[in-house]
Parts: C-alpha cells; sequence; structure tokens
C-alpha cells in the first residue's frame, strides 16, 4: 500500500470514530431528554408544579370546612383536582385498609386513625389538625326546653346517637358515663350527620351531634352546650396513604390543612385547634 493510501486510510477511519461519537451522544440526549420530560400521572413536574388528583377520605364532619379548602386548593395549584368521600371514620377506615384507593385520610378520632396506621397502610405519624366538642342539637327554637344532658333520658323525647363505633358515638357516650346517665337513642346512626338530618327532617327531637355540625345546619337546628362535653372532646388526625398515587400533591394538601389558612377555615367552622 502506498503512503498516500494509508494516509486516505487513516483519515476515513477518524471520520467514522467522529460520527459514531456523536451518534451516542445524540442518543444519551434524547433519552434524557424523554425522561425528564415524562413525569408520573399526578406527580409534580421538574418546575415544582402540581398535577393530578387529590383523592381525600375525611370524616363527615369535615365535609364543609373540606370542601371549601379542596376549592381553595385546586385554585392554588392550577391542574389539579381534589376529590372527597366523606363519612364515619369507621367506615372509611375499614375501605382503606380493604384497599380503596385513596392519598389521604382525615380521621374523626386516633382509634380509627389506629385502625389504618396498624394495617401499615399510612405513611409517617398522623398529625392532629384540629378538636371537636358535641352539641345537643334541637328542633329550632327548641320546643321541648332541653337544657341538660339529662334531659335526653325523658322517656317522651326521640332522641339519635351515632352508632358507639363511630367517633361521634363514641364521645357521646363517654360524655353519657361522665354523667352517670343511661340513654337508649330510637336509632343509632353511621356517621354524625345521619344523627343531625333526623332532627333536620323532625323525625326525631334531639340528637348528639358536633358543634361543627350544628353551626352547618345553621337555622335548621338549635344548639344546647352541656358541661359533660368538656370530657370528651375527639382529636383529628390527618395521615397520607401509603399507597397513594400523587404524594406530591397529598403532601400540599395536608400542609394547607394544617397552614394558618386552613386553620382559619376550620375555626370559623367551629372546630378547636389542636
Amino acid at each position: 500500500m502506498t503512503r498516500t493510501a494509508r494516509r486516505t486510510r487513516r483519515t476515513l477511519q477518524t471520520a467514522a470514530a467522529g460520527a459514531a461519537a456523536l451518534l451516542a451522544l445524540s442518543a444519551c440526549s434524547s433519552s434524557d431528554d424523554s425522561s425528564s420530560a415524562s413525569d408520573s400521572p399526578g406527580s409534580a413536574s421538574p418546575s415544582g408544579k402540581l398535577s393530578g388528583t387529590v383523592t381525600v377520605f375525611a370524616a363527615a364532619s369535615l365535609k364543609e370546612s373540606f370542601t371549601t379548602l379542596g376549592k381553595e386548593f385546586e385554585k392554588a395549584h392550577p391542574g389539579t383536582k381534589v376529590t372527597f368521600s366523606f363519612g364515619g371514620s369507621d367506615s372509611l377506615a375499614a375501605s382503606i385498609t380493604g384497599g380503596a384507593p385513596a392519598d389521604v385520610f382525615a380521621s374523626a378520632s386516633p382509634r380509627t386513625m389506629k385502625i389504618v396506621t396498624d394495617a401499615g397502610d399510612a405513611t409517617g405519624t398522623p398529625a392532629i389538625f384540629v378538636r371537636n366538642q358535641l352539641e345537643i342539637a334541637t328542633l329550632p327554637g327548641n320546643p321541648d326546653k332541653i337544657s341538660s344532658l339529662k334531659d335526653l333520658t325523658d322517656s317522651g323525647l326521640k332522641v339519635v346517637l351515632c352508632d358507639k363505633e363511630v367517633p361521634c358515638g363514641a364521645a357521646a357516650q363517654k360524655a353519657l358515663d361522665a354523667a352517670g346517665l343511661k340513654l337508649t337513642p330510637v336509632s343509632y346512626e353511621q356517621d354524625v350527620k345521619s344523627a343531625l338530618t333526623k332532627v333536620e327532617l323532625k323525625e326525631a327531637d334531639a340528637a348528639v351531634v358536633y358543634k361543627t355540625d350544628v353551626h352547618a345546619a345553621g337555622g335548621k337546628v338549635e344548639g344546647v352546650d352541656f358541661p359533660e362535653s368538656a370530657d370528651a372532646l375527639n382529636d383529628y388526625p390527618i395521615a397520607q396513604l401509603k399507597d397513594t398515587q400523587n404524594a406530591d400533591a397529598a403532601k400540599a394538601f395536608i400542609a394547607l390543612v394544617q397552614s394558618s389558612e386552613g386553620q382559619k377555615v376550620l375555626t370559623e367552622a367551629g372546630f378547636l385547634k389542636p
């Protein structure tokens, strides 16, 4: 082979190696771009913007205040949606441990939250974010002149309680025990809203519910305080769930609930600070 031919061959080999290197670099760059642009569903983008749906399971007594906070969350984070499932905390806990998809659980008692944490379905330690106190709900104008917990034991009254497995029912029983009273209701309801509705529809003369529910009902019922309620305050814990599909948004919603803005909405609804 002549000297000129050898020089030409070396030049071609060098050019080929350079082209291969450029192709490899281009492939790496393309792969990296694809990875960064492909965010997991309902996660935060590289810019930190939240997206997707946040599913919140919450005690029935939180319906009004959490609905307000959900709207505020969506307004603050365009592209997100907050969906709620409200009900008795024990039923919600059973649904979560049974595999129902959710991102956040807000319970009306530590006992019902413990059902979820004991099953390993929560992430981190639940935080107490508010407290709630019981009140007697009567018909508007309090026609039966109910002024104490003892008055509810009158055999002529139709009284409704929450089921003993529900936090409001457990709290009512604790208050009755503190007063040394026995009460046989006409029905046990599965959540506090159902108990209150019985009075609103005049199917019952009174119900032991939360102050927040009397507040939310407006003029449909009248509230009567009783001292034994101070012995049966309920702490409300909130936690992110282990199988959340939108961890970033779940954490952000919990942060809103615990923020000064969230606490203002809750206290205006009648909740007590933790």
